[in-house]
């Protein structure tokens, strides 16, 4: 490698402009090429001095590429990253990582065999805002975390290959994942879903998600809200932190405010009664930095990369989101019954159906 890493996206759709106008940017990267089948398309995107590839095969016997960010439909994600993985390339995904577990588990090993990088795109978590939750949780500013509570809904486009759940829900338990040390672990999945429209897909949905400890997760997804709210509440027994990611002047605040329960014993009997006090402190606002996502998240990747260590979303993070989903799917066909996802896991790797 030179002392620039070289890369190529792979995929001039929707997401690929973004991923290349944040490598050319960058200067820990040099862009070298962008595959798409679309060959016309991929090069109005990739200007002056860019190759343009129209066979993926070609790509990636190009030895001046030193990795690749693919931005294609996750059906493909497997096949090309294991491609571009047997051919000594680092790889960072678009989110999710793969359609399936199994599939991502197979990206995640070749990865391990042949000591490369790979990364999966879940770009919120390199956002100021929730790298600041992050930070505060880490730190301990808002205490033991008793419940985490995410909206996400808009108006939006129903999808063609996918449900709600798929589209939308992967944002919010990513950053859950990211913001949780030790990441994501819920003891079961419960979903309820609704099809108002009749398309034969959920479009409006919720997931119950039980964390070791007592603490609740719970994510709230929508196709058909006449308005759009992207807020995410996450309660600790210190403080409790909301995030709006619609309020530019004020994206994250922290309330010293909340319940206390203290346990007395009465007339010294085995039996204990509890008296409720509330907090009513002040609430602040961090400062927060003006950069953005992908910009933070293509130096990650570059620096993981250098040091030879994962990503602080690595592929481990795209299983668990992947885990939850399909854990979140057969939920829904079961009416909402809680499924655990490591049931999920371990039918992935014995070939079996989970049960609940």
């Amino acid at each position: 490698m030179t002392d620039t890493l070289r890369i190529a996206v792979i995929g001039a759709g929707y997401w690929g402009p973004n991923l290349v106008r944040n490598f050319r940017a960058s200067p820990r990267w040099d862009l070298v090429a962008i595959h798409d089948l679309d060959v016309d398309r991929a090069r109005r995107l990739a200007g002056d001095g860019v190759r343009v590839y129209g066979a993926l095969d070609d790509l990636l016997a190009d030895d001046a590429v030193d990795a690749v960010a693919i931005a294609t439909p996750a059906a493909t994600h497997h096949s090309i990253a294991r491609a571009a993985l047997a051919a000594g390339k680092h790889v960072l995904v678009e989110k999710p990582l793969a359609d399936t577990s199994e599939r991502g588990r197979s990206m995640v090993q070749d990865a391990l065999d042949r000591s490369l990088v790979l990364m999966t795109d879940h770009t919120y978590c390199y956002t100021p805002a929730v790298l600041k939750i992050r930070e505060l949780i880490t730190d301990g500013h808002l205490g033991e975390i008793l419940f985490i509570d995410s909206v996400r809904i808009n108006l939006g486009l129903v999808q063609p290959d996918v449900d709600v759940f798929w589209d939308l829900a992967p944002h919010d338990l990513s950053i859950i994942d990211f913001i949780l040390p030790g990441g994501l672990h819920p003891l079961t999945v419960s979903a309820l879903g609704a099809d108002p429209l009749s398309s034969g897909k959920a479009c409006i949905g919720y997931l119950a998600l039980p964390l070791p400890g007592g603490a609740v997760a719970h994510v709230h997804v929508n196709w058909l809200s006449p308005t759009k709210i992207r807020q995410m509440i996450v309660g600790g027994s210190r403080r409790t932190l909301v995030w709006d990611d619609l309020n530019p002047q004020q994206r994250v605040s922290v309330y010293d405010r909340g319940v206390d329960l203290d346990l007395q014993v009465l007339d010294g009997a085995e039996r204990s009664a509890a008296t409720v006090s509330y907090r009513l402190g002040d609430t602040w606002s961090p400062a927060l930095p003006e950069t953005e996502a992908l910009a933070a998240m293509v130096s990650e990747f570059a620096d993981a990369i250098r040091a030879k260590r994962e990503p602080r979303t690595d592929g481990g993070a795209g299983l668990r989101v992947l885990s939850i989903l399909e854990a979140a799917s057969r939920s829904l066909v079961a009416g909402g019954a809680a499924v655990s996802p490591d049931a999920v896991r371990e039918s992935v790797l014995v070939g079996e159906p989970p049960r609940g």
